[in-house]
């Protein structure tokens, strides 16, 4: 999105571009948003304490940081908004990767989610995903063959299940491809989530796959979170947008990854 497209942004999308502008930068000033926007520093700082009271940020003097925990402290439907337009291009490009008749692991996450819902024309696929969204986007789609959930413990904020059950029912299968999302990519620490249960799980899923496909938005790379999944080497393809960090992208490249931006 350019600048000259966000002066007539109702309030819900100009605060989504605030929060996307805070998790690339870190931090954003009142007088910036004001100009950027085409709206009163006034109006701004109200937009920026009602982020606040939400969790979604810290403020601070003149504008306001990102710890980027807030990300985590939304509901799965709000982080599905935050970078949309990102992760749906994301998406229609490992669409793309996908054939009919295909067995698919889908991971959890919102990325994925916008990756099944390209899946809509595809035939014969079997899903099998621990993302309880999917799975409802799933009953959309006509021309799956079977769809698997994997039981174990449900994380009702975020919407996925893990844990021994999910494992060994994991352990049955076999798989084409993985799409894998992740809450930061690093070339030097790796593939990272946030929840440390979901990373043994995710270890699994790429150990039973032909071809993993990570997913990331551009937000995620370079970051480095909780608990590792795996190194970035173990991934076979990165899906994630031009305006992700260039130096990373570069040092990810010569992990071996094959690195498509859109």
């Amino acid at each position: 999105m350019h600048e000259h497209d966000v002066k007539d942004l109702d309030i819900d999308k100009r605060r989504n571009r605030i929060l996307e502008l805070l998790h690339r930068e870190g931090k954003v000033k009142v007088n910036d948003l004001s100009k950027l926007f085409g709206i009163s520093e006034v109006t701004i700082r109200i937009d920026l304490d009602v982020l606040e009271e939400q969790g979604a940020l810290q403020r601070v003097h003149g504008g306001a940081i990102s710890t980027y925990k807030s990300y985590y402290n939304m509901t799965f439907h709000d982080r599905s908004a935050v970078n949309g337009e990102e992760k749906r291009k994301i998406a229609v490009e490992a669409a793309a990767m996908i054939s009919d008749g295909d067995t698919v692991i889908i991971g959890s996450g919102t990325t994925p989610l916008y990756v099944m819902q390209e899946l809509k024309n595809h035939k014969n696929l079997i899903i099998i995903t621990n993302s309880l969204p999917v799975v409802h986007e799933a009953g959309f789609h006509r021309n799956l063959n079977v769809v698997v959930i994997l039981g174990g413990n449900i994380n009702l904020g975020y919407q996925f299940t893990t844990g021994d059950d999910a494992i060994a029912q994991l352990n049955r299968y076999k798989a084409d491809k993985l799409i894998l999302s992740s809450d930061g990519v690093s070339s030097e620490f790796g593939v990272t989530t946030y929840h440390h249960l979901e990373a043994e799980l995710y270890r699994r899923m790429i150990a039973l796959v032909d071809k993993t496909i990570l997913v990331a938005d551009y937000s995620k790379i370079g970051r480095a979170n909780f608990a590792r999944i795996e190194t970035v080497d173990k991934m076979d393809c990165l899906i994630s947008n031009h305006n992700a960090n260039k130096d990373e992208i570069e040092a990810i490249k010569e992990k071996g990854l094959e690195v498509r931006l859109v």
